[in-house]
């Protein structure tokens, strides 16, 4: 390999680095952010609904940023929006929110990452069955994997996330944002 070529592989290389290096390290801290999705809402029946209004989260957090890992805790506002359908050939409506708190771990390889969370979600949903209405709540299980892409303080986020509700699975992809400060 000749010299000249040596030094603008180098030169290259550096310049890449310093790219890459406010991604890699960014600083642990706090994040806001919010996520717009698309949800499949299933009960034990297996009766589906089909979405009449997209569901969206609002999240704020902290994240412990360590080289190579990234531990956080994340408390976020559910909207999983209306659900449409029958239950049992009965015209039925679901209408759900809830609060959730997880813990993340992920891996950190600079501009991407990965990342799973655990937690729990405390719901409550409007229920419309046939005219009779009602409305149930709840506490359960929550999980979630994901990926991200980060440029300095902001973070762009692919996430799969699934809401173990008493007799309802609620699972959720959402494209969101944070803005890590």
């Amino acid at each position: 390999m000749k010299f000249a070529t040596t030094v603008r592989l180098f030169g290259a290389t550096a310049v890449a680095s310093l790219l890459l290096a406010p991604a890699a390290y960014a600083d642990s801290g706090w994040f806001i952010g919010g996520a717009y999705g698309d949800l499949d809402f299933e009960d034990d029946l297996g009766t589906n609904f089909d979405q009449d209004s997209a569901p969206y989260k609002i999240m704020a957090g902290y994240i412990f940023d360590m080289p190579v890992v990234d531990i956080a805790i994340e408390a976020a506002y559910n909207d999983f929006g209306t659900q449409e359908g029958d239950v049992l050939q009965v015209p039925s409506e679901v209408d759900a929110t809830g609060l959730s708190a997880f813990v993340t771990g992920g891996l950190d390889f600079g501009l991407f990452g990965v990342f799973a969370k655990a937690g729990l979600v405390s719901w409550d949903a409007d229920l419309d069955v046939g005219g009779l209405t009602g409305s149930e709540d709840g506490t359960d299980p929550a999980y979630g994997v994901g990926m991200r892409l980060t440029f300095s303080s902001i973070e762009a986020r692919l996430e799969y996330e699934l809401f173990d509700f008493d007799d309802v699975d609620v699972d959720m992809v959402s494209l969101g944002v944070i803005w890590r400060f």
